[in-house]
């Protein structure tokens, strides 16, 4: 039984508006189970994963469906669904902003050399920054899964790599190439982005009412830190590519699956 406060209306317009080649009463029902899976998939992706497949019951030709279908997997550790829901999303769709979970997913079922062949075929300069990000942390943990912690730091040496700014994907940046230093028995290196990646969060934190499009300033933040007598980081200790000086198938309607 779905509560009486999910309502289709508890489903974002975008999604929503996927929806409307369905009958009326199929697409509200469909509406609700996503609403739930969303709802859920937090603090309980079994049940989240359960509505998703109910929904892919009813209208497995749609892409948002079939990509809360593949979330869910995902998100319950089953990367092969994940993984063949996520191909279905992308021919559906014709989109790559799942292209990192599809990466993942691929390392899940224990093939890293795959998933990053499949990371190479796309091309990154159309991808939202995001998902760019996103990309490059699951490239860089395929390189760590092969053994490759140097080239898995070169994976991490994008643009969106801003020691001293933070934006709504950089605490998941840093923290991952704290990772990659630690690996590399560069431990200073690796606490000072760890410590960017906290204060980046914390930062984003603050301002989290007044929009995604919020930058802050790192290095500010660090400098408030010191004036108060609060360990940070050096400005003489950069990351390695800083500039001197810087911050230092679901069964679907039809009886088939994509």
């Amino acid at each position: 039984m779905l509560p009486d406060d999910v309502t289709p209306d508890s489903l974002d317009k975008g999604a929503r508006n996927e929806l409307k080649t369905l009958s009326k009463e199929n697409a509200e029902w469909v509406a609700r189970h996503l609403a739930m899976a969303s709802r859920l998939i937090e603090d309980d992706p079994e049940r989240a994963h359960a509505h998703a497949v109910s929904a892919s019951r009813r209208a497995g030709r749609i892409a948002i469906v079939r990509e809360t279908l593949a979330i869910t997997a995902y998100t319950i550790g089953d990367y092969a669904l994940a993984l063949r829901e996520l191909r279905t999303y992308r021919r559906i769709s014709g989109k790559d902003d799942q292209i990192a979970l599809m990466v993942d997913s691929e390392r899940g079922v224990g093939r890293s050399d795959r998933a990053l062949e499949l990371g190479r075929s796309v091309d990154r300069s159309t991808l939202p920054a995001q998902v760019r990000v996103e990309l490059a942390i699951a490239m860089s943990g395929a390189r760590l899964d092969l053994g490759e912690p140097e080239r898995a730091l070169t994976e991490l040496d994008i643009p969106e790599l801003d020691p001293d700014r933070a934006f709504e994907w950089s605490p998941a940046l840093f923290a991952a190439r704290a990772s990659v230093l630690e690996e590399l028995g560069r431990s200073d290196e690796a606490e000072q982005w760890r410590a960017r990646a906290e204060v980046a969060e914390d930062a984003l934190g603050l301002n989290e009412d007044e929009g995604s499009d919020e930058v802050i300033v790192v290095e500010e933040v660090f400098e408030a830190e010191d004036a108060a007598g609060e360990d940070a980081p050096g400005d003489d200790a950069p990351g390695d590519d800083a500039p001197d000086g810087d911050f230092g198938d679901a069964p679907a309607e039809d009886g088939g699956r994509g």
